[in-house]
């Protein structure tokens, strides 16, 4: 099991490694259609995605639940 002071390191790599593979996915078929070696295209677009969005994530993550902490009715 993985220590809990690395819960927020776990949840951003796993948020990342989703998200950049589903968006660089739905990107690379808009951008170039269903084209023999897709899988190909998709991985490099899919590990510079993951590069910009795991930082990304562990920068960003804080901020949004600080405004949305004070959006919500207590």
């Amino acid at each position: 099991m993985i220590p809990k002071r690395y819960e927020f390191v776990l949840f951003a790599f796993l948020m990342a490694a989703f998200m950049a593979g589903f968006m660089s996915f739905i990107v690379t078929i808009i951008n170039i259609g269903f084209v023999d070696g897709l899988v190909l295209f998709w991985l490099e677009a899919y590990w510079k995605a993951f590069l910009v969005a795991f930082p990304t994530i562990m920068v960003v993550v804080p901020q949004v639940r600080k405004i949305v902490h004070k959006l919500v009715a207590k």
